[in-house]
């Protein structure tokens, strides 16, 4: 049986020690099982040593990322036996790190949660982007805690989806609440006809992923680039635009899958790789290999030439 490894990121203050002493003190998670908590960093919240005897956790502090080894792993793993291991990951150190050591016989990472405080999360975006980035990249879930009313929700939102579609993005108050509006999309989503603006395909792009019962049925129309390649039918195509995610060495070309009807057929046969279009098209969610799951799929209705727009780039805030 494997051990499960649950792996916290996140910068200092972001809420790493505080949503790990919630997560053990829930009496679903900590069922008895002895658990061995890394902490590799110390911020102002603390861990209670009463709390973590109840719940037969051992905690180990690094403070070194020189310390932070295979071989301390593994003699943590002779030391305590454990059965369950939280690591709380310092957020200053490259999770490149901690993605490619070799853990432990029958340890296995199970689960990544980032924290990020909503208050700095600019701060750090302009200034240390690669590394949230990174954080973005690999992680299964990400928190926004200390929202207010004047948090970007929607942006920040986008920032995580644009590098890592499969994450789950939450959003949380100062008090623990749910805040209860998102911002409004630049388009108007209730008609069933949506014409893109040119600097708008990102955020369509990004919240047609993550929602894409919102589209179904409705057209889009929509000036983007074409994406073939040999393992795609002929009548089929990407039709998107290429984003800058990170930095200039991280962008990348995103959009749907795009499917021909009777009429637009030979057309699409005809298009060439990164050739402009002005696509209309209806959206339907499907399943797709593209997704490993369900997600929106465009039927070209119509296809027209087009120049190219004064930004090739998208950008998602």
């Amino acid at each position: 049986m494997e051990i499960p490894v649950f792996l916290f990121t996140g910068f200092l203050d972001s809420g790493k020690t505080s949503f790990i002493r919630e997560t053990v003190e829930d009496d679903q998670f900590s069922t008895g099982e002895k658990t061995l908590l890394i902490a590799c960093e110390e911020g102002e919240v603390e861990y209670d040593e009463t709390v973590l005897n109840k719940y037969n956790i051992f905690l180990e502090q690094v403070e070194d990322e020189e310390d932070f080894t295979e071989a301390y792993l593994q003699e943590c793993s002779k030391k305590y036996q454990p059965e369950k291991i939280l690591i709380e990951y310092n957020g200053m150190w490259r999770l490149e790190k901690m993605m490619t050591m070799k853990l432990p016989r029958r340890w296995e990472i199970v689960q990544i949660i980032t924290t990020v405080a909503a208050n700095t999360f600019d701060l750090y975006l302009n200034n240390m982007r690669s590394i949230v980035m990174e954080q973005f990249t690999n992680t299964d879930m990400v928190i926004f805690n200390r929202c207010d009313e004047n948090t970007k929700k929607a942006s920040y939102r986008r920032s995580v989806k644009a590098v890592n579609p499969r994450a789950q993005v939450y959003m949380e108050n100062a008090d623990g609440s749910e805040p209860s509006e998102e911002e409004a999309l630049p388009y108007d989503i209730t008609q069933n006809e949506i014409e893109l603006e040119d600097t708008d395909f990102g955020v369509w792009y990004i919240d047609a992923m993550d929602n894409p019962e919102r589209y179904a049925g409705k057209t889009m129309k929509m000036r983007v680039q074409v994406y073939k390649n040999n393992r795609m039918a002929d009548t089929s195509f990407v039709p998107g635009r290429f984003a800058m995610t990170c930095c200039v060495d991280d962008i990348r070309f995103i959009g749907p899958l795009c499917h021909a009807v009777s009429n637009t057929k030979e057309i699409i046969k005809k298009l060439k790789k990164r050739e402009w279009i002005y696509l209309t098209a209806v959206v339907k969610q499907e399943y797709s290999p593209l997704y490993q799951g369900e997600g929106p799929v465009l039927y070209a209705e119509k296809i027209e030439s087009t120049t190219e727009p004064k930004e090739k780039l998208v950008f998602f805030n």
